[in-house]
């Protein structure tokens, strides 16, 4: 089979052909770009949509992603981007391995066809001209023939014209004789021009045109080859990318294996776990008492019908109230008052000291320091008021819950902790470099890193020095944290009623807050006393002393001395002693909170069928 045979006079076909064949080839050229062009394009879509959805950094997003949930989320993005770069592998090889060899290659082939049928043309043209030349000669022969046959006609009339002399049919004799020589010369011309071009011929159909059109076939065939091996590429291209396809797929895979729905339920319990126990029970109100009694702190329809709430206990209840529930603003209790009180003396209450109150400096104060300051020595317990969302809290992250405190606190000191580490690492080995230096002077100066250690040594000791302040805040929360167990809940009953008002200064202070939220103000901490021991147990059942009359803050005091007791503008309480000339006058507000107020700051009703007995509710 070889178009030179088959096809020897199909030179136009042949040439159309082979132009419909380069042309097939420049088509899968452009159908290969424009995939590239779409492998790009999705590898470029796939990474925009994995960085949209990244979390970014130093946002609340990136400590969401600490759950198995979000954490094979994230790896599911991490996955996809590597995915895209598969496909961008796609499009580099296709444009290497496919359009850019392929492009070359119709160039050169281009060149080749153009070359086989410029020999072709020749061919046929030289073939042309051989038979034009057969063509002259034989016209040529055919023409002298036919002079000659004339020439013989006239001489043969001439010699039978008697009238005729001998002299003119001599020469008519001798031009016929002229025209036939001419005649046998144009027959030998033709005869030879004949069997040139009949060899010419030959070699033109049997050698030229065949071995040309066998160079243009095999030209195609190469074609036909190429591009075959090209789409061999094509899908080889893919294949390649298949199995790190397939892992990130089976990556993706475990990922979503790795979601422990039990884990993330734990972390959300350390997340936001505040340490504090359940509310106790709410206490009984007694409304069949004829007396004027404030509004109990622990009634919870109360504090949603009038405007003022005041904390009240029972002699045995240690119920607190849950720090959660909201309550009315207490807007009486953040006024100062319009005049400072009268200076206590030096030594008339039992347990006042010579700097007495002073007027207060601020127009509102907070109501974390309602607790007298001789408790301070005493572990505290926080307030979630002071938890604002977004905002910078304490140094020693008071504003948190206990639970929630230790975690960042124990978090801080493996930070200052790893710092320590780097640090010592670098004087260790500028303390090498320094010895080097010693042994060898010629290296460097050994006096040229003392100035460096010497930093190094105060950051060490800086560092060090933190980690002891917060290990210390650790300790004391870690030292406050309730035990879970029976005897700790217990015990716990002993101080429930003493920070139940704190607990409640924090809900109530939460209110005030006008989008609910914690504020920076409110981050102040409310002070309470241990879990009493047996010793606290001895004056459990000690009878207090009997209520001489009640009677009404006229200004906000706070009790900072010892002593002391902080009261609200328009606060109702009980006096248990009145004032014996020295400005001060003693007060209860529950069983378990007493203390002294100037007697300028409150206006007494003293109860005289009361004087004496007790009459505390």
């Amino acid at each position: 089979m070889s178009w030179g045979t088959e096809l020897w006079d199909q030179f136009d076909n042949l040439e159309k052909h082979t132009q419909w064949g380069i042309d097939v080839l420049e088509k899968y050229i452009k159908f290969v770009k424009e995939r590239t062009e779409i492998e790009l394009s999705y590898a470029k879509q796939l990474r925009n949509l994995s960085k949209k959805y990244q979390p970014k950094k130093n946002s609340k997003e990136e400590e969401e992603y600490r759950y198995t949930s979000t954490r094979a989320f994230l790896a599911t993005l991490n996955e996809m981007n590597d995915y895209a770069g598969q496909h961008e592998v796609i499009s580099e090889n296709m444009t290497s391995l496919i359009i850019g060899e392929l492009t070359r290659y119709v160039q050169e082939l281009k060149q080749e066809r153009k070359s086989h049928f410029h020999d072709g043309r020749k061919a046929q043209q030289h073939i042309e001209t051989c038979w034009k030349q057969l063509e002259a000669s034989k016209r040529r022969f055919e023409r002298d023939c036919k002079e000659a046959d004339r020439a013989q006609q006239y001489f043969e009339k001439m010699d039978a014209d008697i009238n005729v002399t001998k002299a003119d049919v001599e020469k008519a004799r001798q031009q016929a004789q002229l025209r036939h020589q001419m005649a046998e010369d144009s027959k030998a011309e033709y005869s030879s021009t004949l069997q040139k071009f009949n060899s010419e011929q030959h070699d033109h159909y049997y050698t030229h045109i065949p071995n040309i059109f066998q160079k243009i076939q095999e030209m195609e065939e190469r074609r036909i080859v190429r591009i075959g091996e090209s789409m061999k590429t094509f899908a080889e291209v893919d294949r390649q990318v298949i199995p790190i396809i397939g892992k990130c797929l089976d990556e993706i895979t475990k990922a979503a294996e790795s979601v422990d729905h039990k884990n993330d339920s734990q972390m959300v319990i350390e997340a936001y776990k505040s340490g504090f126990e359940p509310p106790g029970d709410v206490d009984f109100e007694d409304f069949t008492q004829p007396m004027k009694r404030t509004v109990s702190e622990s009634s919870l329809s109360n504090s949603r019908g009038d405007g003022k709430y005041e904390p009240k206990f029972g002699s045995k209840s240690k119920g607190k109230l849950w720090p959660f529930i909201k309550k009315n603003k207490l807007m009486s209790l953040l006024t100062s008052p319009h005049q400072p009180p009268p200076p206590p003396p030096a030594s008339a209450s039992p347990s006042a000291v010579p700097n007495g109150p002073q007027s207060p400096k601020q127009q509102k104060e907070p109501l974390s320091h309602r607790f007298n300051e001789f408790m301070t020595s005493k572990p505290k317990i926080h307030c979630f008021r002071s938890l604002k969302r977004g905002g910078a809290g304490p140094e020693d992250f008071s504003n948190l819950p206990p639970e929630q405190r230790r975690k960042k606190l124990q978090q801080k000191v493996d930070e200052l902790n790893k710092d320590i580490q780097k640090e010592m690492d670098q004087r260790d080995a500028l303390t090498k470099m320094k010895d080097v230096y010693i042994k060898n002077p010629q290296m460097g100066d050994a006096a040229s890193v003392d100035h460096r250690l010497s930093e190094l040594e105060q950051n060490i000791e800086k560092l060090r020095l933190e980690v002891q302040k917060f290990e210390g805040w650790l300790a004391e929360v870690e030292g406050r944290l309730p035990m879970r167990t029976e005897q700790a809940r217990r015990q716990s009953g002993l101080y429930e009623a003493q920070n139940t008002s704190a607990v409640n200064s924090c809900a109530q202070d939460r209110e005030s807050s006008p989008d609910g939220s914690y504020t920076e103000e409110q981050s102040q901490e409310t002070e309470m006393k241990v879990p009493a021991t047996d010793f606290d147990d001895e004056f459990d059942d000690e009878e207090p002393l009997p209520t001489i009359g009640t009677c009404k803050a006229l200004y906000t005091f706070e009790g900072q001395n010892e002593g002391t007791i902080s009261v609200a503008e328009g606060e109702m309480l009980y006096v248990i002693e009145e004032d014996k000339g020295d400005g001060w006058t003693r007060i209860r507000r529950n069983e378990d909170e007493e203390g002294y107020v100037p007697t300028s700051y409150v206006e007494v009703y003293l109860d005289k069928n009361a004087k004496g007995a007790m009459t505390y509710i």
